[in-house]
């Protein structure tokens, strides 16, 4: 749609029939939304804690144990820089994870829902 197109009326599709809106409560009860929902809180919450604790002790090493951060390993290269580049590989990865994981885990669970949810509205 362009920003000169107005959205068609309520309870009209954009084809011009009529659409049935789901009741986004029930949705939100049904098992298979509370299973979803425990699906994706198992695996997120956790993980942001432990990327949240390894983030929190590079920053208190970097604060409070500076001489070890300062420990040369090859070079010019200390602790410290590996202990930096290594958060944005820990990043990369998590994120690659949670992408095969999804693919996986989630996103075939959340489809059936969305289908069971449009299939409901016709």
């Amino acid at each position: 749609m362009s920003t000169t197109e107005s959205p068609p009326p309520a309870g009209e599709s954009p084809a011009g029939g009529t659409t049935a809106h789901p009741d986004w409560t029930t949705v939100q009860q049904s098992t298979e939304f509370q299973a979803l929902r425990h699906r994706l809180r198992s695996f997120v919450f956790p993980l942001t804690a432990a990327f949240l604790a390894w983030y929190l002790l590079y920053v208190v090493l970097a604060s409070y144990a500076a001489g070890f951060m300062a420990i040369k390993l090859v070079g010019n290269i200390n602790v410290g820089l590996v202990f930096g580049l290594l958060q944005f590989v820990s990043t990369f990865a998590i994120t690659t994870w949670y992408v095969k994981w999804a693919d996986k885990k989630f996103d075939p669970h959340s489809q059936a829902i969305r289908e069971e949810i449009e299939g409901a509205g016709r």
